[in-house]
């Protein structure tokens, strides 16, 4: 689907399992959650942004990044500005608005997914090969 990889930001903190934070929790390039946040998670702008949401983590609040891995238990509306991946034991409850979307089999949405409007104008028209005569 893609053609370039972009290069993913390198992980570079973790909240780890057995750990809560209530509070918001801002980070710059790449955080990995393997613990219960509640409390909204943003990236900044300044650099492209990767959050991964393990199997064993539970986020109760708003979620922004630019990609977005989940496979634990999310409360809340997701914002993935450019790609949201969502493995086998994603459970969302909440509105996800993103630019792409992966969904694995057995990945749950209790909420409406928008497809981001930038991301509407860039696909390329259809072209049927019946057509083509």
């Amino acid at each position: 689907m893609f053609t370039a990889k972009k290069k993913q930001p390198p992980i570079k903190s973790l909240i780890a399992q057995g750990t809560r934070i209530e509070g918001n929790v801002f980070f710059h390039e790449g955080l990995r959650i393997d613990g219960e946040v509640v409390g909204d998670i943003r990236a900044g702008d300044e650099k492209a942004s990767l959050l991964v949401i393990s199997e064993v983590a539970v986020i109760t609040g708003q979620i922004h990044a630019d990609h977005v891995i989940i496979n634990g238990h999310v409360k809340g509306p997701v914002l993935a500005f450019e790609l949201l991946e969502l493995q086998p034991k994603a459970r969302i409850e909440g509105d996800v608005s993103y630019k792409a979307l992966e969904m694995h089999q057995g990945a749950t949405i209790s909420g409406q997914l928008k497809p981001l409007a930038n991301g509407v104008e860039d696909k390329p028209t259809l072209k049927l090969a019946a057509n083509n005569g």
